[in-house]
């Protein structure tokens, strides 16, 4: 029995692999109208990731946009230096 993929597991995927995501692609590839909700939880799972707010042109109108910056567990390059003295 295979594991059905959850909303999060796809939107996760998708930062992995194309590094941003937002609601409208959410919504539009994987069904999800709540993508604020499930960086949340990628957040709290220790996952990096980056609000930039955009603007689409229209007066006032704005979405966010999520970078994705790695899963919290690689190591920073000063602390790689400092274990190998």
């Amino acid at each position: 029995m295979t594991k059905k993929l959850t909303q999060k597991d796809k939107v996760l995927a998708h930062l992995q692999e194309n590094k941003k995501i937002n609601p409208l692609e959410a919504l539009n590839l994987y069904g999800s109208f709540r993508l604020g909700a499930i960086i949340f939880t990628l957040r709290e799972e220790g996952y990096n990731i980056e609000t930039k707010m955009k603007n689409n042109g229209v007066k006032k109108n704005h979405f966010a946009e999520y970078h994705y910056k790695g899963d919290g567990k690689q190591m920073d390059i000063m602390d790689r230096i400092n274990s190998d003295n």
